[in-house]
């Protein structure tokens, strides 16, 4: 027997897959009408709020949102996301260092399949905040356990970027 809650989030991923398809309006419109299908201020309805002015390009908006649906309990995975949502809203704001900070804090919660973006993202930050030697070594250490060769030298030509030691 499929669930409410199943039988929700299967129409909320629908209309993601079907964001193209729409125009901004229609498609806020639309995870408007779905959010409002949960309760006042439930943290679930406000991330999916958020993520949806993020993909529309609104970030001051999106970035409230992420900040009430933390506050209010994410759970689970989408906490994650919600960190990772919020850390790259707040760069394209221009807030490379609050983004560095979050994102920082996230690499020291748990481990999980969002860590390389984690890392991803933390590293365009701190090439915005000007630490791009910095953010070559994250991303490089997050690419070496992807790759067949090279895991050796790559990770230490990527501790050599931020150490000084001869690369």
């Amino acid at each position: 027997m499929t669930t409410p809650e199943a039988r929700w989030e299967r129409r909320l991923e629908s209309l993601w897959a079907s964001l193209d398809d729409h125009g901004p309006d229609d498609f806020l419109r639309r995870i408007e009408a779905l959010a409002a299908e949960l309760p006042p201020g439930d943290a679930v309805a406000l991330y999916e709020l958020a993520s949806a002015h993020d993909a529309l390009d609104r970030e001051e908006e999106a970035a409230a949102l992420y900040r009430r649906a933390l506050a209010a309990g994410l759970p689970g995975g989408r906490r994650r996301r919600a960190v990772i949502q919020l850390a790259s809203t707040l760069r394209n704001l221009g807030r490379a260092e609050e983004s560095i900070t979050l994102l920082t804090a996230e690499r020291g919660m748990c481990s999980d399949e969002l860590d390389d973006a984690v890392a991803a993202f933390l590293s365009l930050a701190l090439a915005d905040a000007g630490r791009e030697r910095e953010a070559a070594a994250l991303a490089l250490t997050a690419l070496v356990p992807h790759l067949p060769e090279y895991r050796r030298s790559l990770t230490h030509y990527a501790r050599a970027l931020t150490t000084g030691d001869g690369a």
